[in-house]
């Protein structure tokens, strides 16, 4: 993402902003990991691997992040999901300055590891 001032100009590259989601995605209680989201049927004919679990994108200077997650069981998913994306969008916008216009959730995984017998 490129930024001007009347000093110059600066740049914050989308692995930047990928780390500072990634690492407000886990600070919630409930997120286990990031998942790296599967190639589709078609990726594989295209011999595309799968999907970072974070992806930005951007559409008119603002930020689009999509976030790929696993979460732990016993965890209510939509309040979990909410938090992750009030957590990511707080903490690009201080950190960058960056407006974010979308923080899209995808659960793909839940750890049922500390599910009861």
């Amino acid at each position: 993402m490129d930024i001007k001032n009347q000093v110059g100009g600066l740049v914050i590259s989308e692995e930047v902003i990928s780390k500072i989601a990634t690492t407000a995605a886990l600070e919630i209680d409930g997120v286990v990991d990031m998942v790296s989201k599967p190639a589709t049927i078609k990726d594989v004919f295209k011999k595309q691997r799968a999907l970072k679990p974070v992806r930005v994108k951007v559409n008119d200077n603002q930020l689009i992040i999509d976030l790929y997650i696993s979460l732990k069981s016993g965890y209510r998913i939509t309040d979990v999901c909410e938090a992750v994306q009030n957590n990511v969008k707080q903490e690009i916008q201080n950190m960058t300055h960056n407006a974010v216009a979308k923080v899209n959730v995808f659960v793909e995984d839940i750890d049922l590891s500390n599910m009861a017998q």
